[in-house]
């Protein structure tokens, strides 16, 4: 989001600088009212943005946005009930506050004294109600805004110009100063917005520019920050503050560049990690399969190592040893290629709750599944290699499974599974 720039016709007619204040003697302004121009440029906001709720559309002021998803009906009630576009009166806190404080002076002796009220606030860091005394003063020019629309064609040509010109300082100033609030308050959008309004009315002004190259930066919109601060050290070179948002646009460009590098590198380590695997497994023609419920493994996985990226490091399985008479199992993270099962059996067994001494590794025989759903006898001193490169044989979800039963039993066990494969086919 770029701050924008003032529309060509509302440049001309008004060039406003801090400490500059028109004049009768000063040159005619074109256009009949001023202070509408400033408020309607304060209000325009047609390029399309997303909202603080994260919906996509035009930028509505937070008292607005709730009425998005309301009928016709709820929104001329709900709008009636605001000083700029209600059509009767009715009996309104606000109205009635702001209606006993237009007697007590002019539009901009009101808005000046919420003004002033917002600055003493504001400076004993009460940031909330300081940004309610700004919106205040902001609302009573809204309220003379609606009473000029409806003023005659005379009366708008008698308008003092130099209470106009003061008016419109007191609103840029308060949208400046609100901005502020919201920068405290971590309301980073809504101090873009009253920024970038305070721009439309006065395109050098420093403060909205310094505010929106903070909340922007906050948000973690560098590109934005850095335009955003660009132009207000264009206006300003010397200016302290935009010189220490452009170290921290710097700073932070340079720590997002790092991570993306990071990032990136991550990423191609990844890929490479994973073609090398794929092309080792084809080496050795080891086969995978894949169901649609794999189990969670956390961090074991099939891998190359001791390097993940050497095509000549050895390979690594997950594997579960099953026992399936006692419904047990035990897992090695790291099965390796080269490695025997009497080499991981000679420190598994004897097993804990094995009381009859069944399970040792020279009476027990060992199994792993066919991708037939048949059972392929494996000899205990063959490296797993050998045993995953056979033809019928598949790791299935990255995770090798071994049966492991006592040689007097396996044969019954081994009659039993085959029975109940063949119930599951028929079923």
């Amino acid at each position: 989001m770029k701050i924008e720039e003032l529309s060509g016709d509302f440049a001309d007619s008004v060039n406003i600088s801090e400490g500059h204040t028109a004049s009768k003697n000063d040159a005619p302004i074109p256009g009949p009212d001023l202070l509408t121009q400033a408020m309607n440029a304060f209000a325009s906001n047609a390029t399309p943005t997303t909202n603080d709720d994260g919906s996509a559309g035009p930028q509505l002021p937070p008292g607005f946005a709730a009425m998005r998803n309301k009928s016709g009906t709820e929104i001329l009630e709900e709008l009636n009930k605001s000083p700029l576009f209600m059509t009767s009166l009715e009996e309104n806190d606000d109205v009635e506050a702001l209606k006993a404080l237009a007697y007590e002076g002019t539009p901009a002796e009101v808005s000046q004294s919420f003004k002033e009220h917002g600055n003493e606030t504001f400076k004993q860091k009460g940031w909330k109600d300081a940004k309610e005394f700004y919106t205040k003063a902001i609302q009573v020019l809204l309220i003379e805004v609606r009473k000029r629309q409806n003023s005659s064609k005379e009366e708008k040509q008698n308008e003092d110009v130099e209470e106009v010109m003061k008016e419109i300082n007191i609103l840029e100033a308060c949208l400046v100063n609100r901005a502020a609030c919201h920068l405290e308050l971590k309301n980073f959008r809504s101090c873009t917005m009253d920024c970038g309004s305070a721009l439309r009315i006065n395109g050098r002004n420093v403060k909205a520019y310094y505010r929106s190259a903070r909340a922007l930066w906050s948000l973690g919109k560098i590109v934005e920050a850095d335009d955003a601060c660009a132009r207000g050290l264009a206006i300003d070179s010397e200016n302290v503050a935009l010189k220490a948002v452009a170290r921290d646009i710097i700073k932070k460009n340079e720590e997002v560049s790092a991570t993306r590098k990071r990032e990136l590198e991550r990423q191609q380590r990844k890929w490479l990690e994973e073609q090398t695997l794929k092309a080792a497994l084809k080496a050795r023609d080891v086969k995978l399969l894949a169901t649609t419920q794999p189990p969670e493994m956390e961090d074991a996985k099939i891998e190359l190592v001791p390097d993940p990226v050497d095509p000549t490091s050895t390979l690594s399985f997950p594997t579960v040893l099953l026992y399936p008479l006692h419904l047990q199992s035990d897992f090695i993270k790291a099965f390796n290629e080269t490695e025997t099962l009497t080499h991981h059996l000679s420190y598994i067994l004897p097993l804990p709750w094995d009381k009859e001494g069944a399970y040792t590794p020279a009476s027990v025989e060992c199994y792993i599944e066919t991708v037939k759903g048949g059972l392929l006898k494996v000899g205990k001193k063959a490296v797993l290699l050998k045993i995953l490169s056979s033809e019928n044989v598949a790791v299935t979800d990255e995770v090798v499974k071994i049966f492991v039963v006592p040689k007097s039993n396996a044969d019954t066990w081994v009659q039993d599974f085959k029975k109940k494969k063949a119930a599951e086919k028929s079923s």
